[in-house]
């Protein structure tokens, strides 16, 4: 059972020449490390919240869980739902503002 909440991983911005090719090649390497770590970040939540509901089953069958650890458990998938979700949001911002732009 990990208990330790994950830390947020920050991509090094892959930077290329200036509107040379490199730039658009370093864009598309990019955006597959950006969406395995986005998956990873999902399954992560995913997993707490599946120990979040082990530790409630637990609970109410009388199979040695605490309370305390059980509420742990559940704030914990909480708070990394909520992040998630804050993420999404600025994904779609961010989206939203490029869609806006004229070129």
């Amino acid at each position: 059972m990990n208990n330790a909440i994950s830390p947020i991983r920050i991509l090094p911005a892959d930077v290329g020449p200036a509107g040379g090719a490199g730039s658009a090649g370093a864009v598309g390497g990019d955006s597959s490390d950006f969406l395995s770590t986005l998956q990873q970040s999902m399954d992560a939540v995913e997993g707490t919240q599946g120990e979040a509901q082990s530790q409630i089953a637990q609970l109410l069958n009388g199979k040695g869980a605490d309370l305390h650890t059980a509420m742990i458990a559940v704030e914990k998938a909480d708070l990394s739902f909520q992040l998630m979700m804050q993420v999404r949001n600025k994904i779609v911002q961010a989206y939203q503002q490029i869609s806006n732009m004229q070129f």
